[in-house]
């Protein structure tokens, strides 16, 4: 029999509880076949969220990844560019430097060039003079001719010659 509440009158509107006589024990090693298959569908339905909460987290780890390293190839690519950019200025500079020395060294060479600096050069480190009348010895020459023209007749070998031209000869007499 059911056991109702006797402590006294009830005023609310909804309808009494029965409590049951007695409790079911239930053995703990027997599993509920329909609690497994309400958690079964559960996980089921969780699966495919997780799946693609691991793609799109994976899909944003990729996405950084190629952000990450088109960042690094531009920079990369702007050291190489500033380092070029560098050298070139150094060479310029080098460029530059030669330049103004070579100008510098082709005035000294025309300075040096000079007759009057050539003179004055002679004179004192070499102690070179100018020509005296006495100094000077003239010579006379016959104006005799002095080519001679050649008389001996040049005679040709006709050892090198080729079977066409020993032909030739042969009909032309020689």
């Amino acid at each position: 029999m059911p056991n109702y509440r006797v402590s006294g009158y009830q005023y609310e509107t909804s309808p009494r509880k029965l409590e049951p006589e007695y409790v079911p024990q239930r053995n703990p090693y027997i599993k509920k076949k329909s609690s497994t298959l309400k958690q079964t569908n559960k996980e089921k339905e969780r699966r495919p969220q997780k799946k693609r909460k691991i793609k799109s987290h994976v899909k944003t780890v990729m996405y950084i990844g190629i952000v990450f390293s088109i960042l690094l190839a531009i920079s990369y690519r702007n050291s190489l560019i500033n380092e070029r950019f560098n050298q070139n200025e150094k060479l310029k500079n080098t460029l530059a430097v030669t330049q103004k020395e070579n100008e510098q060294l082709q005035v000294n060479i025309e300075n040096n060039l000079n007759l009057s600096n050539i003179e004055k050069m002679a004179r004192e480190k070499l102690g070179m003079q100018k020509l005296d009348n006495t100094q000077k010895i003239y010579v006379s020459l016959p104006k005799k001719d002095y080519v001679e023209p050649s008389t001996e007749k040049v005679v040709i070998d006709n050892v090198e010659l080729s079977w066409f031209q020993k032909i030739i000869n042969i009909f032309m007499g020689k």
